[in-house]
């Protein structure tokens, strides 16, 4: 699709507001509604329709946020309006086998390790579900994985899923294994979550965390009636855009956390990714302005 404007930015186009309150989207749909305001505020908390088209309504301003709402701001000169309860934040794959100097060469990876310190805290107290969304495999699932990806986490025609790292690492991301361990300060800052009742471990068994039917993750979203993703983790342009995008193929609304997200992949890749999440997908945010919320 072109874009809409001739000065693109990288997480939006620099699209012009709306002239005029517009919905998108009914709530005769699964996915419900959005509404979006002259203001700049993109309303995603499906809790406000507009009047019927030739009401006579010329209502311009968006209703007054409440307790049960939060607004986000992203790029774009945007802000977009959560229900607090059905939001989470989705961290993908910020693990030692990703992440750890023994067993990978990260700089960028370990980038996003502060901003999502500095960031989680504040979207816990702003009632965010945190979302650990990792590898975690399975004897079973070993003989269930496809060629093509068996032969993607293998090198030089040795090792892969299951196999045995150096260093205490285990078995390469098999569930429980150290290497399938968050990193660092994420590992604890999970467990205080967990203390804390606001974090959830996830795992999956493919690039995507809602490849295929009922997976662990869609049904933890379907249960507790989460319909607004915030994303962050590694490797950007794989199992983050990965899950991003089939969570926009299901309806989902999806924001991407753009400092709290790298790839080791060339130059474009993280930019590709960034560039569709807030023209395409959904929108753009990063860690600071989460930082600020209440």
């Amino acid at each position: 699709m072109p874009p809409l404007h001739d000065t693109p930015i990288l997480g939006m186009v620099a699209r012009p507001r709306v002239e005029a309150p517009i919905q998108y989207g009914t709530d005769a749909t699964p996915q419900g509604f959005w509404t979006e305001w002259p203001s700049g505020l993109v309303d995603v908390s499906r809790t406000s329709q507009l009047p019927p088209s030739g009401s006579g309504n010329t209502q311009v301003e968006p209703p007054p946020l409440t307790s049960a709402l939060l607004d986000i701001p992203v790029d774009g000169e945007r802000t977009v309006r959560v229900k607090r309860e059905a939001t989470a934040l989705v961290v993908i794959d910020m693990q030692n086998f990703f992440l750890h100097p023994e067993l990978r060469d990260h700089p960028t990876g370990l980038n996003c390790v502060d901003p999502l310190l500095k960031a989680i805290p504040a979207l816990r107290d702003a009632g965010i579900k945190i979302l650990w969304v990792n590898w975690g495999l399975t004897e079973h699932e070993l003989q269930t994985i496809p060629p093509s990806l068996v032969r993607g986490f293998m090198k030089n025609e040795r090792g892969g899923f299951g196999s045995e790292l150096p260093g205490g690492f285990g078995r390469l991301l098999m569930r429980d294994a150290k290497n399938s361990e968050l990193y660092g300060p994420l590992h604890d800052e999970w467990l205080k979550g967990k203390e804390g009742g606001t974090d959830f471990w996830i795992h999956k068994n493919r690039m995507s965390g809602l490849w295929g039917y009922q997976s662990s993750l869609d049904l933890f979203l379907q249960e507790n009636g989460i319909t607004t993703l915030l994303f962050a983790g590694v490797n950007a342009d794989q199992c983050v855009s990965g899950t991003l995008v089939d969570a926009y193929f299901r309806g989902y609304d999806c924001l991407l956390v753009e400092d709290c997200t790298a790839t080791g992949s060339p130059a474009g890749g993280l930019e590709n990714v960034v560039y569709n999440a807030g023209n395409s997908y959904g929108f753009c945010t990063d860690a600071t302005r989460l930082a600020t919320l209440k």
